[in-house]
């Protein structure tokens, strides 16, 4: 006898083959890629803006780096409970959560009279954001057949891609010439047409069924990423200069790896009983869990690098914000243009001979990193930037495609949420212990006599060594890629 879930899971992919269904779903994956541009150029907006806001606001680069790892943390924190909200609620109501939810942070981001409350606004445009991007995968995956998901998240890689490189681009101008202030004004506008236009031709699209919502999971899950971000943002702040908390550093950060475990272990308790806020049936899948290994690596590593670069072009190289932002914009036009041929290249030849290239050229260009200093030229670091967005291309799209592809239908919300979730953990845990390590090795060089620029230099060095010691596991990892073939239910 089948599952509800199972039965569920046929009815949304035999009503996402129905012709007459063609049109419709057309039109909602196109309203959602639109709406996740939105998104995902407001996250990047901030990459360049960190120097400027730590001297408008008088905040340190250990209290500034909050402004992305709160963001990041939010998303982190919430994405679980997407896989809950998707399986309960209809794709329409859902798209208006997001969106509404992004619209009223990017408000309060806009009129926020310091740091405090433009973190709120940003964490309140992390909500909006971490339910849109589960559901556009998770739509995806219902509504395309198996045989042409390579191209379309070759397509969505495309958005993905620009976005961030309009984002610093759009980010430096603004700052340029405007108030910083004027980053979330702009946007404002563009969240609500989004929302309008999404009011007027959203159609819904899934099937809701009763998922129950185990609070306590929520609440282990906010404790453990929490305690794991926060305890390294801790330390990053305190090896800036600032004083020690009422907590040592170290104790959020075990306190947070203890409530993870207890975390993992509820989740495999209750999925028996299809309870799980995270159902980890998965990881049973050996493909979907080295691709989740793979994403954390690269986003850990990666994400950590995005805000060192900035950094290091205006307060070593002495570039100024729009020259940052141009300086990132053609790795991320790259990026776009390659996205589609990556996705057919994907289903015709598959995962493996895309993913170890891409590796390869991505832990080339960051050990290369390793040797910057204040003398590097500004064209070699820009040439870098592109190179290693070649090798993104070609990892990025099989990574998630693979990964998604590797779990039966019934679980494609979990599957979105687990892969969501490593994402921003791995990212913003990058964040922390980059610019920790930066600040430790900037101070030991200060304090040995060094100049400003140059114990900055030196600091960046040592975080990019680590940033590409860490990508180097995924190189690793990549061998063990592969296209799954078709994918059965798992027996509960």
């Amino acid at each position: 006898m089948s599952s509800p879930e199972h039965t569920a899971a046929a009815g949304l992919a035999d009503a996402a083959a129905t012709p007459d269904h063609t049109a419709r779903n057309r039109i909602v994956i196109a309203l959602l890629l639109v709406s996740t541009f939105v998104v995902i150029l407001n996250e990047t907006i901030m990459s360049v803006a960190l120097p400027r806001l730590m001297a408008a606001l008088d905040a340190s680069a250990g209290a500034a780096q909050w402004l992305t790892t709160a963001f990041l943390l939010t998303m982190a924190v919430v994405i679980p409970v997407t896989g809950f909200l998707i399986q309960r609620i209809n794709t329409r109501p859902i798209f208006f959560l997001a969106m509404s939810l992004f619209s009223t942070g990017t408000l309060i981001s806009a009129l926020a009279p310091g740091l405090e409350v433009l973190v709120f606004g940003r964490v309140i445009q992390a909500v909006g954001t971490a339910i849109m991007l589960p559901l556009l995968m998770t739509t995806v995956m219902m509504l395309v057949p198996e045989n042409a998901r390579g191209k379309t998240m070759g397509n969505i890689s495309i958005v993905i891609s620009v976005a961030p490189a309009l984002g610093p681009t759009i980010s430096g101008f603004i700052l340029t010439y405007l108030e910083w202030r004027w980053m979330f004004i702009l946007v404002l506008p563009i969240a609500l047409a989004s929302l309008a236009i999404g009011w007027r031709f959203i159609q819904n699209v899934s099937e809701p069924r009763y998922a129950p919502l185990d609070y306590l999971s929520v609440v282990l899950s906010a404790v453990g990423f929490g305690g794991l971000v926060y305890g390294l943002s801790s330390l990053g702040e305190m090896s800036n200069g600032a004083a020690e908390g009422p907590l040592p550093g170290w104790l959020p950060v075990v306190v947070g790896a203890v409530v993870m475990v207890i975390f993992i272990w509820r989740q495999v308790i209750l999925q028996r009983e299809d309870k799980a806020l995270l159902d980890l049936h998965t990881f049973q899948s050996r493909i979907f869990a080295v691709c989740v290994f793979m994403m954390a690596i690269a986003m850990m590593a990666l994400f950590g690098t995005m805000i060192l670069l900035p950094i290091y072009t205006q307060n070593v190289l002495g570039l100024d914000a729009l020259q940052t932002g141009l300086m990132l914009m053609p790795g991320g036009l790259i990026m776009g243009l390659m996205a589609p041929f990556v996705g057919r290249l994907y289903d015709k030849h598959g995962a493996r001979k895309l993913v170890i290239p891409g590796t390869a050229i991505v832990s080339a260009v960051l050990w290369a990193l390793t040797m910057v200093d204040q003398n590097t030229s500004f064209y070699a670091v820009l040439v870098g930037h592109m190179v290693m967005s070649v090798g993104l291309a070609l990892v990025f799209t099989p990574l998630f495609t693979s990964a998604l592809s590797a779990v039966p239908a019934m679980l494609y919300s979990h599957g979105s949420a687990v892969l969501g979730s490593t994402q921003q953990v791995a990212g913003a845990a990058g964040v922390a212990l980059l610019v920790a390590l930066m600040s430790v090795r900037s101070g030991q060089l200060l304090a040995g006599g060094e100049t400003e620029i140059v114990a900055l230099a030196g600091g960046i060095r040592t975080a990019f060594f680590a940033s590409a010691l860490i990508f180097s596991l995924g190189l690793i990892a990549s061998f063990f890629v592969r296209r799954p073939k078709h994918v059965e239910a798992p027996v509960h």
